[in-house]
């Protein structure tokens, strides 16, 4: 069965779609910005890794001491895994966070002279890093554009008809088709802070968010719950 083709007059509806959602998104949240903190890109790369499944308000309490203690890659290249788990053990999944952090820092070390890398290709080349933390290390440390496909961007997008997949990579792939590369990052840091203050997914806040009158993912059961 051959496949359908989008339609020409779908893909510039949902792009002027997109637009409108990216302006209501700014002047909600201006100064969107990633909330780990953080002051050289290696530091964000092992952040990101501790905050898989882990909220950043923790990570920031967790990476200060980490980072006092392992000042650099090399320090890192050199650590004892099992001291590392120890120092983040409270973000969860330690053992698998700490091992990666280490040989990350190994290859930074040898392969790339201490230099985080610059593309998608390379950064996913290392431990622990997939396609959202290359993206999010190309469009915050780097100014490239940048889709950073989590689990809000994921389900906020679908609900407003921008995606059509639950699939991070093909959810990226239908984000570029839409969302202008200057756009991109404060697009997906300001998808996080909306999933969070009100497209939560448990408890949608549909009658106080600024997106309601373009999405066609909240029901009359939302509005009246919230």
């Amino acid at each position: 069965m051959p496949v359908r083709k989008k339609a020409p007059e779908d893909l510039t509806a949902k792009k002027a779609l997109a637009l409108e959602v990216i302006r209501r998104l700014k002047a909600e949240y201006p100064d969107a910005g990633c909330t780990l903190d953080y002051d050289h890109a290696w530091q964000l790369l092992v952040s990101v890794r501790l905050a898989a499944q882990c909220t950043d308000a923790r990570v920031n309490q967790v990476v200060p001491a980490l980072f006092a203690k392992y000042p650099s890659i090399e320090a890192f290249a050199e650590a004892d895994v099992a001291d590392v788990e120890e120092m983040v053990r409270s973000c969860g999944f330690y053992h698998t966070k700490a091992r990666d952090i280490v040989e990350m820092c190994k290859m930074l070390r040898d392969e790339y002279g201490g230099v985080v890398p610059d593309s998608i290709e390379e950064l996913t080349r290392l431990p622990g890093v997939g396609r959202k933390t290359a993206n999010l290390i190309c469009g915050d440390i780097y100014g490239q554009p940048s889709y950073v496909c989590d689990t809000h961007c994921i389900r906020i997008t679908n609900l407003l008809g921008l995606t059509t997949s639950k699939d991070p990579y093909k959810v990226e792939m239908q984000l570029r088709e839409k969302i202008p590369p200057e756009k991109s990052t404060g697009f997906c840091h300001r998808m996080v802070l909306l999933g969070r203050e009100y497209c939560i997914a448990r408890r949608p806040q549909c009658i106080r968010c600024p997106l309601r009158p373009y999405c066609p993912g909240q029901t009359a059961e939302k509005i009246k719950t919230s």
